[in-house]
């Protein structure tokens, strides 16, 4: 787990904002203009294009300028680091939870006796 622990880190800093989480979300429906994002949240393009950095910084969007215009793209790849360290507590969680059932049915089998 360590050796992905920054990348982590940066995903879960990176969602952890509701207006992040709102850009994701709308981003996985396509691709969309930062005017057209922005415009969704209730705050100035400038705050709002703090979060598009932050964004773009910890590599869940990409983005391209042409002309004037500034589009965002999901980066769907670098979700990943998360479906792989969700897979990993999933995977302990169940161990764990195999361990205990193993122990209580064995409790209760010695009672029987």
């Amino acid at each position: 787990m360590a050796q992905y622990s920054a990348e982590l880190d940066g995903v879960f800093l990176a969602l952890a904002d509701p207006t992040r989480r709102a850009v994701v979300h709308r981003l996985g429906q396509g691709p969309a203009s930062v005017g057209d994002l922005a415009r969704e949240a209730a705050m100035t393009l400038p705050s709002f294009m703090k979060h598009v950095r932050t964004l773009e910084s910890n590599g869940l969007i990409r983005t391209a300028k042409s002309g004037r215009v500034r589009t965002c793209e999901l980066n769907r790849e670098r979700f990943t680091v998360v479906e792989d360290w969700l897979e990993e507590q999933r995977r302990l969680w169940e161990a764990g939870a195999d361990r205990l059932d193993r122990f209580v049915t064995g409790a209760e089998e010695r009672n029987d006796v």
